[in-house]
């Protein structure tokens, strides 16, 4: 059983937000320090950054209009890091927090419903929601400014917006960032969230770097840190940040990585 949400769903309009800012924070510098939440929702966005470089408020604002529209107000708080943390990385990259992570292999149901929602976001790109659950054979679909009549003629044993047609987005529900972390990781657990920071945080580095061994393996990928380890599983930490950055620039950066997470 898997559910899977597309980038307009607003808890990815948020997590995308806060990817946007952390690219901006990597055109500053090769590694800055910068952790993002976003709130969004009924014509608001509300940011807080703790960043070791100030952002441009209006590359932050055009960022949330670029990504959830003009007609949202922005109130943008930023605040320097902890200065205990943000000592935690001179002269060296160590794991910038605790944590627990399991990577988990990429099961065929969660390939095939990771396909359907990229199907549909393709001819529809507003916000959806998608189930499937293959032992009891069902899927289903919720498509918002989508015809479902057309979506039923494309999936007919689907059930499909339940409640009819309807309008979604940040006018209908609210978004805030990590909120979506099934979706984005499937069966893998992990003690944070994936979006709005930067690669020194386990959080981000860390998962990737389970994520690539389970799927390599094929088996679980177990770990843990804490805040300082200048190793994990055997390897310094800086080359786990680096094959952390090799697969953010693969797929095109924060804001496209938050778009659909993991899988």
């Amino acid at each position: 059983m898997f559910e899977k949400v597309n980038p307009s769903h607003p808890d990815k309009l948020a997590d995308r937000i806060a990817g946007a800012l952390v690219d901006i924070a990597y055109k500053q510098s090769k590694n800055p320090r910068i952790a993002v939440e976003v709130l969004i929702g009924h014509g608001r966005c509300k940011i807080i950054a703790e960043t070791s470089h100030n952002l441009d408020l209006v590359e932050v604002a055009g960022a949330v209009h670029r990504i959830a529209g003009q007609n949202m107000s922005v109130e943008y708080t930023e605040v320097k890091q902890d200065a205990i943390l943000a000592g935690n990385q001179n002269g060296k990259i160590r794991c910038g927090d605790n944590g627990i992570f399991r990577g988990m292999p990429t099961t065929e149901e969660q390939k095939t419903l990771a396909n359907i929602a990229r199907q549909i976001y393709r001819e529809h790109p507003t916000d959806g929601k998608y189930i499937l659950d293959s032992s009891a054979n069902r899927l289903i679909i919720c498509q918002s400014n989508a015809s479902t009549e057309q979506l039923k003629a494309e999936f007919p044993e689907a059930e499909i917006n339940p409640l009819g047609d309807w309008t979604g987005g940040p006018d209908v529900d609210t978004g805030a960032t990590n909120r979506k972390l099934g979706s984005d990781m499937g069966d893998a657990v992990t003690g944070g969230g994936l979006h709005g920071k930067d690669l020194s945080k386990a959080d981000v580095s860390v998962n990737i770097y389970a994520y690539i061994l389970a799927q390599i393996h094929g088996e679980p990928a177990e770990l843990c840190c804490a805040i300082g380890d200048e190793a994990i599983d055997g390897r310094p930490y800086e080359e786990i940040v680096a094959i952390a950055r090799e697969y953010i620039n693969a797929v095109g950066g924060f804001e496209k990585f938050a778009e659909w997470g993991l899988i």
